[in-house]
Order: structure tokens, then C-alpha cells, then sequence
């Protein structure tokens, strides 16, 4: 039980969701709630199907590459410090340069689904997850994962309450918050993929 909460956390954490709010809460403005719901509900969906894909086929992808599992860890570790950074720094992830039109017919998969939820950092983080997960754990990481983005779907059906009671400025300062959570994870998986490269030395 402890394995799936500490899971559930890290996923939750990865997927910057107060990050994901602002941006929904832009991308939405003005429209009705049921379609807020639609449009949550498919940028969850999306989001899913394309982080299992990438939990369950990470492992295949290197060895098809010829890429070590500790040389990615340490080049996921940078990008997902670079993101965190970003957040920590501006509110908002490095790769979100500029906001979509509102005018979109769908905005729920391109922008909020990818890469708003899943990003270059997150996508790096998942298949090192993927890769280092077997068994019982790889259980635990699947329904971990699927609550994380539970979650996030919560936090999107309640956004109009959270931004009245939290506003503009508290969402920005839980953004940062969660920016150096993520900069500690992406230090641990850099560390994890440093050590992996020297213990054949020690």
C-alpha cells in the first residue's frame, strides 16, 4: 500500500497539476460546464492511453535504440530539472511557449492533453519508470499512474471553486511548490543513472 501512495504521489507530482489548471482555466475560459467536463475528460483519457504506451513499451524502446536505461535516466533527470526549474522560476513548463487560441474547435488532447499533462520531461520520466518497473511493481506503477491522473481529473472538474478560493496568484505559488518536488525527482533519477555508470568501476 505504501508502494502505490509513494507511486500515486510521483505520478501526481510529474504531471505539474496546478500547471495544468492554469492553463485548462485559460483554455476554457468562458465556456459552459458540461463542456469543461468533455473537455477534461478527453484530456485524461488522452493523457492515459499515451502515458501506458509509453510505461509499458519504454523497456523495448531502448534496447531498439541501443540506449542504456542509466544514459537515459541521466538525460530524463536533466530535462525534467529544466522543466522543474521552469516552474519554479516562471509558474509555468519550459515547453509551453505561448498560449493556444481559445478559438480551437478541440483544445483537450493538443494543447491540455500533450504536451501540457505529457511533456518532453514527463515523457522521459515515464519510459525510465517503465524500464525500471517488473511484476507487482509495474501493478503498483499502472495504478499509481491512473490515480495521479484520477486526480488531475478531479482538480479539473473542481477548477472555477479552486481559482474563486486560491486565485491567479495562489495557483502560480502551488505551481513553484511543486517545481522543487519535481526538481528532488529529477536529482534522484540523474543520481540513479550517475551511480549506475560508475558502480561497474567501484
Amino acid at each position: 500500500m505504501s508502494m502505490l501512495i509513494a507511486t500515486w504521489i510521483k505520478f501526481f507530482f510529474l504531471f505539474a497539476p496546478f500547471f495544468v489548471l492554469s492553463m485548462f482555466l485559460a483554455l476554457t475560459r468562458g465556456e459552459s460546464k458540461e463542456s469543461r467536463k468533455k473537455v477534461a475528460n478527453k484530456a485524461i483519457i488522452s493523457a492515459a492511453v499515451i502515458a501506458l504506451v509509453l510505461l509499458f513499451f519504454g523497456g523495448g524502446l531502448f534496447e531498439v535504440l541501443g540506449i542504456s536505461l542509466d544514459s537515459f535516466r541521466i538525460g530524463s533527470g536533466i530535462l525534467l530539472f529544466l522543466s522543474a526549474l521552469s516552474l519554479v522560476k516562471d509558474g509555468t513548463r519550459n515547453h509551453a511557449v505561448g498560449m493556444p487560441s481559445e478559438e480551437r474547435d478541440d483544445v483537450s488532447v493538443v494543447p491540455l492533453a500533450v504536451p501540457t499533462i505529457i511533456g518532453p520531461a514527463t515523457i522521459g520520466t515515464i519510459l525510465v519508470y517503465g524500464a525500471e518497473l517488473t511484476g507487482w511493481t509495474l501493478f503498483f506503477g499502472v495504478l499509481g499512474l491512473l490515480l495521479a491522473l484520477l486526480s488531475l481529473g478531479i482538480l479539473l472538474y473542481m477548477a472555477s471553486y479552486i481559482e474563486k478560493l486560491l486565485g491567479r496568484t495562489g495557483l502560480n505559488i502551488l505551481s513553484k511548490i511543486t517545481g522543487l518536488i519535481l526538481a528532488a525527482m529529477a536529482a534522484q533519477i540523474f543520481m540513479g543513472g550517475f551511480m549506475g555508470f560508475l558502480s561497474p568501476l567501484m
